[in-house]
């Protein structure tokens, strides 16, 4: 990518910000940063407070690199902000965010769309703790996540009945209102989005079984394979399926789309994430790297995009 879009522009790099993903914004963020710095671009890093529309008048920004997770990042609140302030953005815009970070929201239009998500039951926190215990009509084992955390922060896979009170306040620490999902066995896959384009599918194997914090963001503690192994048909089904999803969400730029192949070869969506990790070791670039893509044209490329969209 040759940058020409972006060349004259000052860019800001937004991460860290208030949400519970912090930590791993702070490493997107600093990992983009350092990357448009060495292409010689004006580029400066930006730690989100309550004061960030301050900092972005006073920094002078002209197009803004968005590196936070989880809220006010990844809900339509700062690209709402931005929206007002007029300056481009990467990603997708309010309601693709907002459709995508509300797991529940999104699990109903991809239903609604006939694109498979595992069955899940909602519960709320009042009528959790008012009532005398807790029924569901899906079997054990299930999953027990909160609406709107990334990173698998409040995520439960439980397997005896005994766990279950837990799981569900150890969900409810972090929101008000929890689902309960049906486990589905299987091969867990990341496919990335970039335009209109399916990246190069990854198949996740992590060391311990589960795909936790620690599995994610501890090097060496899970096997990526690029591509993934899956069949011909398979493996053009999964990308469409992640496509369609992308698009059902209202999704633009970039995102990456996380499946489950159950072991009756049926894919299923668990969520769409509209801004994945973006470190030189994240999901994203080792798939766009496997079509040809260096880290730095990838950052370019979300770049020159969010100034044709905006």
């Amino acid at each position: 990518m040759d940058g020409s879009k972006i060349i004259d522009k000052r860019i800001g790099v937004l991460m860290g910000g208030l949400s519970t993903e912090r930590d791993v914004s702070l490493k997107t963020g600093e990992a983009v940063f350092e990357t448009l710095k060495d292409a010689g671009l004006d580029v400066v890093l930006i730690d989100v407070d309550r004061d960030i529309a301050t900092r972005l008048k006073e920094e002078r920004i002209e197009l803004a690199f968005i590196a936070l997770h989880g809220q006010y990042g990844e809900d339509g609140a700062i690209q709402g902000l931005l929206e007002l302030m007029g300056t481009p953005y990467t990603g997708s815009g309010i309601l693709g965010n907002a459709l995508s970070l509300n797991k529940i929201v999104a699990k109903e239009l991809l239903r609604y769309h006939d694109i498979m998500t595992p069955d899940f039951c909602v519960v709320k926190r009042d009528e959790f703790f008012n009532s005398r215990g807790f029924s569901s009509h899906l079997d054990l084992p299930f999953v027990v996540k909160p609406v709107s955390q990334g990173s698998t922060i409040g995520i439960s896979i439980v397997k005896d009945k005994a766990d279950i009170d837990s799981a569900i306040r150890k969900a409810f620490e972090y929101e008000d209102e929890i689902f309960i999902e049906r486990y589905i066995d299987g091969i867990l896959i990341a496919v990335g989005i970039l335009g209109d384009q399916p990246l190069p599918i990854i198949e996740i194997h992590p060391g311990k079984g589960f795909y936790d914090y620690r599995s994610k963001y501890t090097k060496g503690m899970t096997e990526y394979i690029v591509p993934a192994r899956l069949e011909g048909e398979k493996y053009l089904w999964c990308q469409s399926m992640a496509l369609n999803a992308h698009n059902v969400l209202c999704c633009k730029g970039v995102s990456r789309v996380d499946i489950i192949v159950g072991r009756d070869g049926r894919p299923y969506v668990l969520e769409v994430n509209t801004i994945p990790g973006m470190t030189e070791t994240s999901l994203l670039p080792m798939a766009a790297k496997e079509m040809g893509l260096s880290f730095r044209d990838l950052v370019t490329k979300m770049l020159e995009m969010a100034v044709e969209e905006r």
